[in-house]
C-alpha cells in the first residue's frame, strides 16, 4: 500500500513535534552535562533527528540553550498573583524527572563556566523580585525583609531535593525524590513561609 504524502496540517505541525523532541532532549543533557558538556550530536541522536536541525531550528548550540531558557521562563516559572506564595514556591519541588532536570540545568549554570550570558533572563527574574515586593505591600511578607534575597532563600530551598539529594537523604533518612520526603518538605516550606509574613 503506497504511503500518503502528510496533508498541510500534518506538515505545519511536524516542525513543532521536531523542535519539542529536541528541546525536550536538549534539556536532559543539558541538565546531564551543562552548557559546555553538552554536544549537539547527542542532543539530535536522543531526539532521534539529524544534527543538522539544530542548527536549522535553533542556529546551533547557544541558540538551543536560550530557547530552553525561554521555554523554562514561559511554562515553568512564569508569575501567578492568584496563587498565595507558599503554593508557588512548593509547586517548583521536583515532583517529576523533568523538573529534577530543570533544577540540574539552573545549578549548571551556578557551577559550570561556558553557558550563554544571562541578559535575556534578567528581566524574568527581576519580574521575579517584582512579584514578591507586591506581595509584601499585600502583607504576605513583613516588611522588615528584602523580597530579593528572601527570593533566593526560596529558590535554594526548591532546588535542594534536587542538587543536594545526598544532604536530603542524611539529614531527614529518606530519598529526596521519594512521595513521602517531597510531601513533608513541602509541609515544612509552608509553615516556614507562614512565619515570614509576621502579622502578630
Amino acid at each position: 500500500m503506497p504511503r500518503r504524502s502528510p496533508s498541510g496540517d500534518q506538515r505545519k505541525r511536524d516542525p513543532e513535534r521536531t523542535k519539542e523532541r529536541i528541546l525536550d532532549a536538549a534539556l536532559i543533557e543539558f541538565s546531564e552535562h551543562g552548557f559546555a558538556g553538552a554536544r549537539t550530536g547527542a542532543i539530535a541522536a536522543r531526539a532521534g533527528v539529524n544534527q543538522q536541525l539544530i542548527s536549522y531550528y535553533f542556529d546551533g548550540k547557544d541558540g538551543l540553550y536560550r530557547a530552553l531558557q525561554r521555554t523554562w521562563e514561559t511554562t515553568g516559572g512564569a508569575p501567578r498573583p492568584d496563587l498565595p506564595m507558599a503554593e508557588i514556591v512548593t509547586g517548583f519541588l521536583p515532583a517529576d524527572e523533568s523538573q529534577r532536570a530543570w533544577a540540574r540545568l539552573l545549578a549548571w549554570e551556578g557551577l559550570a563556566a561556558g553557558e550563554p550570558d544571562d541578559a535575556e533572563t534578567g528581566d524574568y527574574f527581576a519580574a521575579m523580585v517584582d512579584d514578591v515586593r507586591r506581595r509584601q505591600q499585600a502583607g504576605e511578607l513583613a516588611e522588615d525583609l528584602d523580597p530579593a534575597y528572601v527570593g533566593v532563600m526560596l529558590f535554594a530551598a526548591t532546588l535542594a531535593p534536587s542538587v543536594l539529594p545526598q544532604i536530603v537523604r542524611r539529614m531527614t533518612g529518606l530519598p529526596a525524590g521519594s512521595p513521602e520526603f517531597l510531601e513533608k518538605y513541602a509541609d515544612q516550606l509552608r509553615a516556614v513561609m507562614a512565619r515570614l509574613t509576621d502579622r502578630d
